[in-house]
C-alpha cells in the first residue's frame, strides 16, 4: 500500500500540494484528474521520491519512505515527454532496468520480447529511438516501465502524443497489464473522458488540493462539491444561480425548477444548480422536463454529435446532442433540462446530498 499522510509541498512561498492524504492499494488503477497546474506531476514526484515533501510523510507497505531516494524504491515512471537512451537500440532501452537488476540473458530476452509484442515494437527492436516515430518512442518508454515490474508505476499523461487508435488500445490494455502485476498504478490526466474510460479510482485535484477520491464512476456521478464537479466535466459543467422557495428553485428569467423530493428538507435560500452537457436537449427526455429559452452562440458538429453553445440569462452553457443539428447564430431555441440528474450546491460550494445519502 502507498499512503500519503498530510503531504504538502511549498516552494518559494508557493503551495503546490496542500495537505493531501491518500491511500492506494496494490493491484489498483488510480487516476489523478485535474487541469494543468493542479499539482498532478508534483504529487507523483513526491510519491516516487524524486522530490521531498515540506510537510507530512509518504509510506510504502507500512514503512516511512519520505526521505528515501527514488533509486532505492521500486518505482517506474513514464512522462508525456518520453525519455529514452538515444545511443541504445529499442531492445537495450527496454532491457536496461533488467540488466541493472541483474536478470539473466534468457529472462531479459523473454521479458523484452513479451513487452515489445504487446506494444507493437517487435519489428523495431534493432533500431535506435531516433529512427522511430514519436508514438513508437513513447511505446518504448512504456515497455521499459512494464518490464521493470515495479511496485509503484506512475504514468504522467503518457498517451498524449500517440495516435487515436493506439491510444484507445492502450487505454484498454494498461489497467489489465499493471493490475495483473499487483503494482499500484497511478495515471495522471487532464481529460475527464480519459478517467472515465480507464475506470478504477479517481482522485480529483484543484490548486494542489485533493477534493475527492473514490471509484471513478462514483466521483463523476456524486461529486462532493462544485469544484470536483467542474474538474470532472468536459465540456464545462453548466451552472446557474437559483433561489429555493419551498418546492421550487427560481432561476433567472423567472424559470422555476421543481425541487427533487429527496432535497425537500434543504433550507430555503441561495443555491447553484449544475447540469452536465448531455443533460440538456432540444427535446424533452422526461415527463415534465423544464424548458428554458436560450440563444445559440455557435454549434460544433463532430460527426455523430453536436455541441451547441448557448447563452441563458447571461450564463454560458454547452449542450451535447446526438446527431447533426445545424442551428443559426443568435437563434432562440427551447432547451430542456433533465432535472433527474441535477446537481445542487449550497453557497459554500458543497453538494447538497439526498435524504437517502444522509441516512446511509
Amino acid at each position: 500500500m502507498l499512503e500519503l499522510r498530510n503531504v504538502s509541498k511549498v516552494d518559494s512561498g508557493l503551495t503546490h500540494i496542500d495537505d493531501v492524504s491518500l491511500k492506494l492499494e496494490p493491484g489498483t488503477l488510480n487516476v489523478l484528474l485535474g487541469p494543468t497546474l493542479a499539482g498532478k506531476t508534483t504529487l507523483m514526484r513526491l510519491m516516487a521520491g524524486l522530490d521531498r515533501s515540506t510537510g507530512g510523510s509518504v509510506w510504502m507497505d507500512g514503512a516511512d519512505v519520505t526521505g528515501v531516494p527514488v533509486q532505492k524504491r521500486s518505482v517506474a515512471m513514464v512522462y508525456q515527454q518520453f525519455i529514452n537512451y538515444p545511443a541504445m537500440t529499442v531492445f537495450e532501452n527496454i532491457a536496461s532496468p533488467l540488466r541493472v537488476a541483474g536478470f539473466d540473458k534468457n529472462t531479459i530476452d523473454e521479458k523484452v520480447h513479451g513487452a515489445a509484442e504487446l506494444l507493437y515494437l517487435t519489428p523495431h527492436l534493432k533500431r535506435t529511438p531516433l529512427e522511430l516515430s514519436g508514438g513508437q518512442q513513447q511505446r518504448t518508454a512504456l515497455a521499459r516501465a512494464m518490464v521493470k515490474e515495479a511496485r509503484l508505476v506512475l504514468l504522467d499523461e503518457p498517451l498524449a502524443n500517440l495516435d487515436y487508435k493506439l491510444r484507445e488500445e492502450l487505454r484498454a490494455e494498461l489497467p489489465r497489464i499493471f493490475a495483473a502485476s499487483g503494482a499500484i498504478f497511478v495515471y495522471a490526466t487532464t481529460e475527464p473522458s480519459e478517467a472515465l474510460l480507464l475506470g478504477g479510482n479517481t482522485a480529483t485535484l484543484s490548486k494542489g488540493r485533493l477534493t475527492q477520491f473514490g471509484p471513478t464512476i462514483d466521483v463523476f456521478r456524486r461529486p462532493v462539491d462544485l469544484v470536483t464537479a467542474q474538474t470532472f466535466s468536459d465540456p464545462p459543467l453548466n451552472t446557474v444561480a437559483a433561489v429555493k422557495a419551498g418546492e421550487v428553485f427560481v432561476l433567472d428569467a423567472n424559470v422555476q425548477v421543481p425541487v427533487p423530493e429527496s432535497r425537500m428538507r434543504a433550507p430555503d435560500g441561495n443555491y447553484t444548480l449544475g447540469f452536465q452537457p448531455h443533460h440538456l436537449s432540444l427535446t424533452p427526455r422526461e415527463p415534465g422536463a423544464v424548458s428554458v429559452k436560450a440563444s445559440v452562440s455557435v454549434t460544433e458538429i463532430t460527426g455523430s454529435e453536436s455541441f451547441v453553445h448557448l447563452e441563458f440569462a447571461g450564463h454560458r452553457w454547452v449542450m451535447l446532442e446526438e446527431g447533426i443539428h445545424r442551428l443559426e447564430v443568435d437563434q432562440i431555441v427551447d432547451v430542456f433540462i433533465d432535472t433527474r440528474h441535477m446537481l445542487i450546491f449550497d453557497p459554500a460550494g458543497g453538494c447538497v446530498e439526498s435524504q437517502e445519502s444522509q441516512a446511509a
